[in-house]
């Protein structure tokens, strides 16, 4: 099991200290793949994709409109499960 995390890198040029979910493309408990796009945030005026780090069972934490800071976990993946 491992955290989905918002990188803390995406505030570098930011003068806010928290962003906002903006949308899922996932539902919560739905396999995803590496690399595949599962939600997007927003800082400022910026939107970030945020995309899944490995294979596995996302379980959505940070629901739409959640306000977020650097590292905040937006879901957990089980990666010892098999999607399918």
């Amino acid at each position: 099991m491992q955290d989905i995390k918002v990188d803390e890198a995406l505030w570098a040029s930011s003068m806010l200290p928290e962003g906002i979910v903006e949308r899922w493309f996932i539902a919560s408990g739905a396999a995803i793949k590496a690399g595949e796009r599962i939600a997007e945030v927003r800082i400022e005026d910026a939107l970030h994709e945020i995309v899944a780090p490995a294979t596995g069972r996302a379980t959505i934490v940070a629901m739409v409109n959640a306000i977020i800071e650097p590292g905040s976990v937006l879901a957990t993946l089980d990666d010892t499960l098999q999607p399918g």
